[in-house]
């Protein structure tokens, strides 16, 4: 079997917001994007500054997207349009109940544009107590030879 990775740059900005803050975070990283058929996988590593590494997968198919991460953390998250999801996020201080609601979802692929980009606006809800609004932007590209 043929693999159809391509060496790619990713970078990651979340916004999330309540009612008296924004915070804005933003992580740039080395990955791969693979293809097949309608499933499309983006994956790489997170380095935050405290803490151990985090491997992020994005998986993308028409209509859903998931986001795994393993490491440092540890979730599932899917996004579906106009659909409530809910999964468990496990991080070194404890295990918190996650809602998502997904009210956009916009992707356009590495194959048709110079660059990719997934683009997802949710809130999520914590816990049953705490909802934010979150937008996540990923944007991609290959990795130029030099």
């Amino acid at each position: 079997m043929t693999s159809n990775a391509k060496d790619i740059q990713v970078q990651l900005v979340t916004e999330i917001r309540d009612t008296e803050r924004k915070e804005t975070m933003e992580v740039n990283e080395a990955g791969q994007f693979f293809a097949r058929g309608q499933t499309q996988v983006i994956t790489f590593t997170e380095h935050p500054d405290e803490g151990d590494p985090v491997n992020t997968m994005i998986t993308v198919k028409p209509g859903h997207v998931s986001i795994k991460r393993s490491g440092g953390v540890d979730m599932r998250q899917v996004f579906q349009p106009e659909v409530e999801t809910e999964n468990l996020y496990h991080h070194e201080y404890g295990d918190f109940h996650m809602k998502t609601y997904t009210e956009e979802m916009e992707f356009s692929s590495l194959d048709e544009a110079m660059g990719g980009r997934l683009f997802l606006h949710y809130q999520m809800t914590l816990n049953h107590e705490v909802t934010q609004d979150h937008r996540l932007t990923l944007t991609f590209e290959e990795e130029s030879e030099s």
